[in-house]
Formats: structure tokens, C-alpha cells, sequence
């Protein structure tokens, strides 16, 4: 990839340099715009988190501890086959609920939290956490009348999703995260995709 821009500083002697950005340093932002994302960053990486601990724990929030799944409790199956599930879409959504999306839903909870909170693989956290967010997004079917959401548009999961592709655009990692180490792994050199 050929970079075109260029930075220019002015060091207090009044010279002045220039150095060619790389794409990194097109994207990154600086000043308190770097805290403000690493603050989303974390902030939606413990939303992931939380799922995980709640649904596998049965914390009482959005689980009750009987229906944990340490318990027993079925993660995926329980929404996916629930009432909130409504719309065009929602044969297909029963269709897939069986221990399988148990599991998957619950290592992509785990997965993207953990990655996100750390500023790691920010990428691949972006696409997972998107596309989950969307199936439920699509599970829900907003776009009746007394349905559970509020927008027919953009609901959390929406917000959610674009704030995983925020941080990972901006290299929110490297701020309070471990982007920068994680960059210059060999496997993560040779596979820019694990950013």
C-alpha cells in the first residue's frame, strides 16, 4: 500500500520536518480523543464480558442463577426459542438454537470481551461481535409497532456493533490496551487481519 500523506512538526527551534504517515497513523486519533476511545473500548468490551459471566453464572441480572449455565441454563437456546423473538425471521432463528449455538454464542461473548478489554485482535472482534449483533438485532425485528425496542432503526445492538468497528478503525488498542505489543507478534505481522 503506498502512503500519500505526510505530517509536518515544528520542533520549538522552529524547524520543521516531515515524515510519512503510515495507515496507522492515518486512522489514529491523538489528545483526548485516544481516552475517549480506549474509554468506549473497555466500556463495550465489559458489555461482552458481562453477558458471558451473567448468562454462564446466573448473576440475576439478565439471568436468573436457575437458569445459569453452569445450571443447565441454555444461553442461546432460551432467546433464540423466547418471545422476544418475533418477525419474518423467526422459523429460521429456532431452527438454529441447539447446544452448538449454546456454545458459539458463549465463546463470541467471552472471546470479544476479553480481546476488546485488552485492545487486542480488534478486528476479528469487530466482525464477530457485528454479526452477532446483528442476528439478534434481526431477531428482535424492530421494525413493528410494540415490539421490545424503541427505534426501528438504530437500537443498542446497532450502537454496539459500531462502536466494536470504532475502536477497531481507530486502533483503540493502543491506549490503556495492548494493541501496540499485540501488532508486532510475528503471527500478527504476517496476518494483518488479527489486528
Amino acid at each position: 500500500m503506498t502512503i500519500t500523506s505526510a505530517r509536518t512538526n515544528t520542533s520549538p527551534a522552529g524547524s520543521t520536518q516531515t515524515r510519512a504517515l503510515s495507515s496507522e497513523d492515518d486512522v489514529r486519533v491523538t489528545g483526548p480523543g485516544r481516552y475517549a476511545l480506549a474509554l468506549l473500548r473497555l466500556g463495550t468490551g465489559f458489555i461482552f464480558l458481562w453477558a458471558f459471566l451473567d448468562k454462564t453464572l446466573g448473576l440475576g441480572f439478565s439471568t436468573p442463577p436457575e437458569r445459569a449455565w453452569i445450571n443447565g441454563g441454555t444461553p442461546s437456546q432460551g432467546f433464540l426459542n423466547s418471545d422476544a423473538v418475533v418477525g419474518p425471521l423467526k422459523g429460521f432463528f429456532a431452527s438454529i438454537a441447539s447446544p452448538l449455538t449454546d456454545v458459539l454464542f458463549m465463546a463470541g461473548m467471552l472471546g470479544i470481551g476479553v480481546a476488546v478489554i485488552l485492545g487486542i485482535g480488534l478486528r476479528v472482534s469487530a466482525v464477530a461481535g457485528s454479526v452477532i449483533m446483528v442476528f439478534m438485532y434481526l431477531a428482535e425485528w424492530p421494525f413493528a409497532a410494540l415490539t421490545s425496542s424503541t427505534n426501528p432503526l438504530v437500537d443498542y445492538h446497532i450502537i454496539y456493533a459500531l462502536a466494536l468497528i470504532a475502536v477497531a478503525a481507530t486502533y483503540a488498542g493502543d491506549t490503556w490496551g495492548f494493541g501496540v505489543p499485540w501488532r508486532k507478534l510475528a503471527i500478527v505481522r504476517s496476518q494483518p487481519w488479527l489486528i
